[in-house]
Parts: C-alpha cells; sequence; structure tokens
C-alpha cells in the first residue's frame, strides 16, 4: 500500500503516447499554370454574375507573375478546357494565326534522374505513398445564356494573355493587330462589367504601337476613347487612356498638347494606385519643362509614395527617382544620400550621383565630366535637357566659393575655374549673379577684375544699440501699458450723485435714520 504514490507519480511523469497513428495535414493544392487561368476566368464570371468588380481586380493583380509562365503548350491546354464543349470561340482562337507564331518552350531532358531523398526510397519500398495534394475544384465554365458560349469577359481575358505571351516572343507587329481586334470586339459588345479588362487591354495595345515606334498613329483612337469613358463615367479606362495620351506627348515634345488635355481633365479619384502614380509622373515631367521645380518635385513625391513595390515594377521606381532627383536640385535642394543606397537603386542611379556630388560642391569640370560620360543615359531617361540646366546652378555655387576665397580675382582666371568659353561670358555670367544677390562683388570692366565686398563686423557699427534700445523702449511701453489697466479709477461710487445737494440730502437722511434708531433702542 505504500508504493502505491511512487507508483501513481511515476505513471503521472511518465509521457503520455498517443497509440493512433498521426494523420498528416492536406497539404496545399499546388495549381498548374493552366488551373490558374481557369481559376481567373471563373472569378471573372463570378464578377459578372454578382456585379463586383473587385474579382476581377483580383484576376488582373495576377497578371505580373503568370505572364512569366505562360507557354504555348499552356495556352492550348487553357483554352481547351476554358470553352464549352462543342464552342468555335476556342478552336477559332487557336486556329488563328497569331497563336500559331507563338514559339514552342525548349524540350526538357526527360533522360535526367533525380535523387529521391531517403524517406521516399523507405517508403516506396515499403509500399508507401506521401499524403497526395488535394485535386482543384472542377472547372465550370460560366456561360453567357445568350450564345451557349463563354463569356465575354473571359474570352477578352484570354485575348489578353495572348497578346502578353506575343509582345513577350517579340512578336510585336502580330500583336498589335490582334490587339486591335479585341478591342472592336470589346466596344462591340459595350459592357460595363469588361471596362477592368477593356484598360488592360489598351494599355498593351498602346505598349505594341509604342515598341513599334508609332505610338502619335493610335492618338485619334486614343482621344475618342477616353471622350467614351468619360460620359459612361469609367475612371479606370479614362485614367489608363489619358497617361498613354500624356506619354505620347511627351515622347514628341508637343508639351502644349499636354497641357491642353490636363486642363480639361479633373484630378483622378480612381482605386487604380498605379495609374494614379503615373498620372502624378507624366504631370510633373510636364510641370518641369514649365520651369515649375516645386510643384513638379511635390508631384513626384506623391508618384513615389504611390508607386508600386520594388520588386514589382523597378523600372517606373527607377526613372521616378531619377525625374525627383532632377527636380530636387533645380529647385535648389540636394537630394538624401540614403536614397542612392537602396538596392534597386543603387546603380540606375550611379550617372545621377556624380552628378549630385558636383551640383554639391560647385565643380564645373566634373560635372561636365559626369554629363559627358553618361550622356546616352540621359537621354534614354529623357532627363538630358533638364540636367543642361544644372549646369547655372553648378557655375553659381563655384562663383560663390571664388568670392569667398579670394577678395578680388582676374575674370580670366575666373574664366579658367568655371572652365568658360570665353572672358566676355564670363563677365556677363558674373553681372547676372551680382544682380541676382547670388554673391557681394563688383566688376572692374576695364581692369578686368572682380572685386568682393568685405563684410565688415555688424557688432562694430551703432546698429547693434540701436536694435537693444528699440527693444527695450516697447518692452517699458507695454510694462507702463499693462499696469495702466489694471488700474481702478478713485471715487467710481460718486458718478451716482448727479449735484453735491444731493449728497448733502442722502447725509441728512442717513443721520436722521440713525437717531431714530437709537431712540427706539432707548425706549425699549
Amino acid at each position: 500500500m505504500t508504493s502505491t504514490p511512487s507508483k501513481e507519480k511515476e505513471a503521472s511523469a511518465a509521457p503520455v503516447v498517443d497509440t493512433k497513428e498521426t494523420k498528416a495535414e492536406p497539404a496545399p493544392p499546388v495549381l498548374t499554370v493552366e488551373d490558374e487561368i481557369l481559376n481567373n476566368i471563373t472569378l471573372i464570371g463570378r464578377a459578372v454574375t454578382t456585379a463586383e468588380p473587385r474579382f476581377t481586380t483580383r484576376v488582373l493583380r495576377t497578371l505580373t507573375h503568370l505572364r512569366k509562365k505562360i507557354t504555348k503548350p499552356v495556352l492550348k491546354d487553357a483554352l481547351d478546357r476554358a470553352f464549352p464543349k462543342g464552342s468555335k470561340t476556342g478552336q477559332a482562337l487557336i486556329a488563328s494565326p497569331i497563336f500559331g507564331l507563338l514559339p514552342e518552350p525548349p524540350a526538357k531532358d526527360e533522360a535526367m534522374d533525380v535523387d529521391k531523398s531517403p524517406k521516399a526510397k523507405e517508403g516506396e519500398k515499403e509500399g508507401e505513398s506521401s499524403t497526395p495534394a488535394p485535386a482543384p475544384k472542377k472547372y465550370t465554365a460560366p456561360v453567357d445564356s445568350a450564345t451557349q458560349d463563354l463569356i465575354p469577359e473571359g474570352v477578352v481575358y484570354l485575348r489578353l494573355l495572348i497578346i502578353l505571351a506575343a509582345v513577350d516572343a517579340g512578336k510585336v507587329a502580330e500583336a498589335c493587330a490582334f490587339a486591335k481586334e479585341t478591342t472592336d470586339l470589346i466596344q462591340a459588345a459595350n459592357r460595363r462589367t469588361m471596362d477592368q479588362i477593356a484598360a488592360k487591354v489598351y494599355f498593351y495595345l498602346a505598349r505594341a504601337y509604342e515598341l513599334q515606334g508609332r505610338l502619335a498613329e493610335l492618338r485619334p483612337t486614343l482621344l475618342a476613347v477616353r471622350q467614351s469613358a468619360h460620359l459612361r463615367k469609367d475612371e479606370n479606362l479614362e485614367i489608363t487612356v489619358v497617361n498613354l495620351l500624356l506619354r505620347s506627348y511627351l515622347q514628341s515634345n508637343l508639351y502644349d498638347q499636354a497641357d491642353k488635355l490636363l486642363s480639361k481633365i479633373e484630378m483622378p479619384t480612381s482605386s487604380n494606385t498605379a495609374q494614379t502614380a503615373r498620372w502624378y509622373f507624366y504631370t510633373a515631367r510636364l510641370r518641369a519643362v514649365q520651369l515649375n521645380y516645386a510643384g513638379a518635385a511635390d508631384l513626384l513625391l506623391t508618384a513615389i509614395r504611390r508607386a508600386p513595390k520594388d520588386e514589382v515594377a523597378p523600372g517606373f521606381v527607377q526613372i521616378i527617382h531619377k525625374f525627383y532627383i532632377v527636380t530636387e536640385m533645380l529647385t535648389g535642394r540636394i537630394p538624401d544620400r540614403a536614397m542612392f543606397r537602396r538596392p534597386v537603386l543603387q546603380h540606375a542611379l550611379l550617372p545621377y550621383f556624380q552628378i549630385v556630388q558636383a551640383v554639391r560642391v560647385g565643380d564645373v569640370a566634373a560635372f561636365q565630366r559626369a554629363f559627358t560620360t553618361h550622356e546616352q543615359a540621359f537621354l534614354a531617361d529623357s532627363t538630358h535637357f533638364l540636367i543642361l540646366r544644372l549646369r547655372h546652378f553648378v557655375i553659381r555655387t563655384a562663383l560663390r566659393t571664388i568670392t569667398l576665397a579670394y577678395s578680388r580675382i582676374s575674370l580670366r582666371d575666373v574664366c579658367l575655374k568655371l572652365g568658360l568659353d570665353s572672358e566676355e561670358d564670363t563677365e556677363y555670367i558674373v553681372a547676372k549673379a551680382i544682380k541676382d544677390r547670388v554673391i557681394d562683388a563688383t566688376i572692374d570692366h576695364k581692369g578686368g577684375f572682380m572685386q568682393s565686398k568685405v563684410k565688415k563686423d555688424i557688432y562694430e557699427s551703432d546698429e547693434p544699440q540701436q536694435q537693444i534700445a528699440q527693444r527695450l523702449k516697447y518692452a517699458l511701453e507695454m510694462h507702463n501699458d499693462a499696469l495702466q489697466g489694471m488700474r481702478f479709477a478713485a471715487n467710481v461710487h460718486r458718478k451716482d450723485l448727479e449735484t453735491a445737494a444731493d449728497a448733502r440730502e442722502r447725509d441728512r437722511e442717513i443721520a436722521q435714520l440713525i437717531q431714530e434708531t437709537e431712540d427706539d433702542l432707548d425706549d425699549l
């Protein structure tokens, strides 16, 4: 009996072993590219049925990573499974000329054996297999009740995938013609549930035209589409088309047309953050050309905050920062050095970092050297003409440094230090800097030199004493006014008595009242 508690303690301390076999949790289904496309079509069908555009938005967000996986066999399999049986639309897409031009994926080496893990080998020996992933849900094509075929939104989505595959394969001309045909189908359908997909189709149509150098030919079509989108209150399509028009105008240096277009439209309120960021970017580029550097810098900063993540759109993030750096320097500010250390910007902003260093120090030779070395990069970024304007700021900074270092220097030496062409140009630039009060100096035209004005010690003059006396006088006046405001006027109560007779009559009445009171007290 005495050993029972010890046994119970040992039993309670011993680990509990579950005799039942532990069941592994089912792994999430690994969808193939075809299954992802079919799931997206199902979501589009739900968006059409419920009139909820958020499902279409979710589908379009997958274009970035799905675009990298699209191949010709994948598209063929997806087209075969997406349409209902007996549909001629899917077979027509497979038989279209653009689909036949898509390249085949590289063949894989099937003879290569892959070593399996020891656990997998043991499982094969014992006849056991790992827990299979659950199969994806069965696909049911969303059918249009009128035509008994796939809904037009699903057809346009599949055509969009074919356009992307053709552009990535280098078949730009064929993709351009196919995208133009798709836009005709969109206009013929005229369905509001197709607006978001239509915006993407127009975007890649313009991209195909731009790759061929024919973006200007698309302007009449884009202007008509913008007008229709504005009348239908389709903000997503409208802002997309406006951005394409602004891009076309800026590429052709048609700044007046771009300004007129912006003056006729309102600030976009669309929820499409990417297109809103592009609108801020193109508007900022136009403002920079119009010498409104402060406004351009603010718009670019807003575009940076609204831009996609670095890994999603690295090229767009880089070009925004390039323009932002140049406009910041044109406003007289130096960009933060931490901006150049970001991994996505470090290599792309190297030419601009050299320009920033030259502007900060005022080294005209270093600025000219960096500009000449990276001139082609600046031309490709369309920042060439803005960086040329920075030369004036570099010269101003260098002049300010020279006036601090020399009390008197010849214009020839200034010309050599600044790397200018002639002394006449140097004299004009120095005179302009003196007029703008950048430097405090004078020019001796006969002697051919610049004389810096020596600043006297301000405490040697009478100005500090005058300032102190003025401030003391102001403080004393304020003190006296405060004291006067706190005093009370004397004999304020006598204002109620109009004359001295009234005062004597009042005193007589008070004395009589006191006498009567004393007599009453005596009687008591």
